[in-house]
């Protein structure tokens, strides 16, 4: 790797356990840190997709059957712009957070807490599309306030030789997460309430769980410079003149975002008004294409983040995995079917799990600053939020004009594009 660890990233507790800035965990705190960090991951991303992917389309779909491309995007637009610099200014704040508890716990707890809460009262607030919109923003917020921190633990405590590995924890952790959210919220698809329930209670005791176990070190000593609002604000500007890497970074994070989650966010729309099936039998097939494609994808993941870390590269990986996607995307496009879906949900399981599991090793490795890792992370996070915010427009607005069959389309091309933005990377191979 051409990045190598600053001085005090060198810097480990005695014990190996807990950290404050910079430190370093030995080998078995590095073991209870990648499994604990695996499982907050599952539940996490679990949350996130049973909700945004099958409760909350089923729910909006409710109210309002011939209108639900566009509701649904209003729901979603609404509260992905709510949540676009929830990261970053998290991120940022917990930096600064100086505790007993450390700098990272005080913010994973609450936000977990509180989305939690939002989760359970979702599936009861009344058929209104704003109310649900409103509270599905709550919901978002505050787990949004969990992930910066929780990623930000990545460059906190491991240096660049193991984070291809923690890389890939998160992203089978991701996949995971993805296929038990869908298979559960799919099978209980009619309970809604009892669904939302069973993925907020483990968020919460999860959390507490990788707290409790990967017990920080107090923060209340570490110096800090004098708060300023100017510095705090103009912090999130990262500059692409000065910091090349983290621009190309984020550029190509950004459109495979917009390709990929465009699919995936009306994947069950999809099931419905492409491949014309009714909706009860849309939500069992969408548990069934997800565990295909996750079985794929975790043996993928592994397997990218092992050789990127062994090979020292990352660029290849990701320019391989995207093509992979690309080609995933063009199978139901060719092939309106049910087994058309499944044979997208393997290839494009493959390859994004593989891009996942080196993008957040090779992201930690152009930080700016690994001091302010938390809000860094939190802006490149942008990326993942501004196009869950821009796809429901785009596929509402293709598929108004041009059908179903455009949204593939659309997804193939960025995704391709993300394929080379990449390579213009000079700091990592």
């Amino acid at each position: 790797m051409a990045v190598q660890p600053t001085p005090d990233l060198n810097q480990a507790s005695a014990a190996g356990f807990g950290f404050q800035t910079g430190t370093i965990l030995h080998r078995r705190a590095r073991q209870k840190y990648t499994w604990t960090l695996l499982t907050l991951s599952v539940a996490l991303f679990a949350c996130y997709l049973a909700a945004g992917s099958i409760l909350l389309p089923a729910q909006v779909a409710s109210l309002d059957p011939a209108h639900k491309e566009t509701n649904l995007a209003i729901v979603t637009s609404i509260s992905s712009f709510a949540t676009l610099f929830v990261q970053p200014i998290v991120g940022a704040l917990s930096d600064r957070t100086r505790s007993r508890w450390g700098r990272r716990a005080p913010w994973m707890l609450g936000g977990a807490v509180l989305g939690g809460i939002m989760l359970i009262l979702l599936p009861w607030i009344g058929a209104n599309v704003g109310l649900i919109a409103l509270m599905w923003v709550f919901a978002q917020v505050s787990l949004n306030a969990l992930q910066a921190p929780l990623i930000a633990t990545v460059s906190d405590r491991l240096d660049p030789e193991h984070r291809g590995k923690a890389s890939a924890f998160l992203g089978v952790g991701t996949t995971l997460g993805m296929t038990l959210g869908v298979v559960v919220a799919g099978l209980l698809l009619a309970q809604a309430g009892l669904a939302y329930a069973i993925f907020a209670v483990a968020v919460i005791v999860l959390a507490f769980v990788f707290i409790t176990v990967n017990a920080d070190a107090s923060s209340k000593e570490v110096p800090t410079s004098p708060f300023s609002w100017k510095a705090f604000l103009g912090g999130f500007w990262i500059s692409p003149r000065r910091h090349p890497d983290f621009a190309w970074a984020f550029a190509g994070r950004f459109t495979m975002f917009l390709g990929y989650m465009g699919i995936t966010m009306y994947l069950f729309y999809i099931l419905l008004s492409y491949v014309k099936m009714a909706p009860i039998e849309a939500g069992a097939f969408m548990g069934l294409q997800a565990v295909i494609g996750a079985v794929a994808s975790i043996g993928a993941t592994f397997v990218a983040g092992w050789l990127s870390d062994r090979l020292r590269r990352r660029k290849i990986f990701i320019f391989a995995a995207s093509l992979l996607v690309a080609l995933g995307v063009a199978i139901p496009l060719l092939m309106p079917t049910p087994v058309g879906i499944l044979l997208y949900a393997v290839v494009a399981g493959v390859g994004f799990g593989s891009y996942m599991a080196v993008d957040v090793a090779l992201v930690v490795d152009v930080l700016p600053n690994p001091d302010h890792a938390a809000k860094d992370l939190g802006v490149i996070n942008i990326a993942n939020n501004i196009p869950q915010m821009l796809a429901p427009i785009i596929n509402a607005a293709l598929i108004s004009v041009f059908g179903y069959s455009s949204i593939f389309v659309w997804s193939i091309v960025v995704v391709l594009l993300s394929s080379v933005l990449v390579f213009p990377i000079k700091k990592v191979r």
